[in-house]
């Protein structure tokens, strides 16, 4: 288990991070959350020991993960970090760089051990390129490839497919993702896309303002958003008032309403003014004005001309939901 009990962390009198608990288990794949700045990095590499703490402490099982204090050469043995700079020898080539750490010893162990990563990250017939030569999305794959070929105990990921194509990343993701859980490898991922965390990730952490604002399981985040900030972090969201909703509730409260969550109606429901309209591909993203003034992002299966007055509903469903998770912030 890795144990992170009351850490806070400033950079130059500057606070990062306040008061930060959690608890991971051996194998347990858990993404950190939030928008830039709020402290994800800055974790990892306390995580990892990369800087001293004034105030808390950090365990694997029993043994305290210490910084460069006390170790002249940064992180555990047991634990390896994927920063967003990569760390690669730009000389070498990209099968080198991959079995740097494999021992020289077993000839054909690591032969197929560098093989496999090759074809996991997709960049076997670049293995005898130098990774100067590559583009920097190739460069984070062997990246990759390299923390993972000496098998850690835990990994700690930081923004790991971000300079990745699209058309890569999903299929990078799930082979990535099913060797941790295959080899029984605790991950930490530090990121700002849901979707590196909602198909893949056992728990959730999101930070905000220095602080742990919400944790558990990525779904139940997803579908009972404690805050607007939460659920913006998955997509466009709404925080809207009840009476609005529904004319006939006697409450201003609000709680929080996903844009696909919205149905559009040409009769009844909320009225709303066309105001922008964006191709998604398979649905539209428009903004709309209430009478109120009010701007709400909803999807629509097809383009809506601008000033355009439409009706939008919410199933009682989905709003009986939010109202048992409390009010929206």
């Amino acid at each position: 288990m890795l144990r992170i009990e009351n850490v806070s962390f400033g950079y130059h009198k500057a606070s990062v991070l306040e008061d930060i608990n959690l608890r991971i288990q051996r194998r347990e794949h858990v993404a950190i959350i939030g928008e830039s700045g709020c402290g994800k990095s800055t974790l990892l590499k306390i995580i990892y020991g990369l800087m001293d703490l004034k105030q808390g402490e950090i365990f694997w099982e029993d043994e305290p993960v210490l910084g460069p204090a006390y170790n002249l050469v940064p992180g555990p043995p047991f634990m390896k970090y994927l920063s967003q700079d990569f760390d690669l020898m730009p000389f070498i080539t990209v099968a080198e760089n991959i079995s740097q750490y494999l021992s020289v010893f077993y000839p054909q162990e690591l032969k197929e051990r560098t093989s496999e990563l090759l074809d996991m990250i997709g960049l076997t017939e670049f293995a005898n390129r130098k990774v100067n030569t590559l583009s920097g999305g190739q460069q984070q794959r062997v990246a990759l490839a390299r923390v993972l070929a000496q098998k850690p105990e835990i990994l700690l990921l930081d923004e790991p497919f971000s300079h990745i194509d699209n058309f890569l990343k999903n299929r990078l993701r799930r082979n990535i993702f099913k060797y941790l859980k295959e080899n029984g490898i605790t991950c930490i991922v530090a990121t700002h896309d849901y979707q590196d965390v909602l198909p893949f990730a056992d728990r959730l952490v999101v930070l905000k303002d220095k602080k742990v604002l919400a944790k558990g399981s990525p779904m139940e985040i997803y579908k009972n958003p404690k805050s607007l900030y939460v659920a913006s972090l998955f997509g466009e969201a709404n925080s809207i008032s009840i009476d609005i909703l529904k004319s006939y509730a006697n409450t201003k409260r609000k709680i929080i309403v996903y844009a696909h969550e919205f149905r559009v109606s040409e009769n009844s429901g909320i009225p709303v003014n066309v105001k922008e309209t964006y191709p998604m591909g398979a649905y539209y993203l428009i903004q709309g004005d209430t009478d109120e003034g009010e701007t709400l992002f909803f999807h629509s299966p097809k383009e809506l001309k601008l000033d355009k007055k439409v009706f939008l509903n919410v199933s009682l469903e989905t709003i009986n939901q939010r109202l048992q998770q409390g009010p929206s912030v």
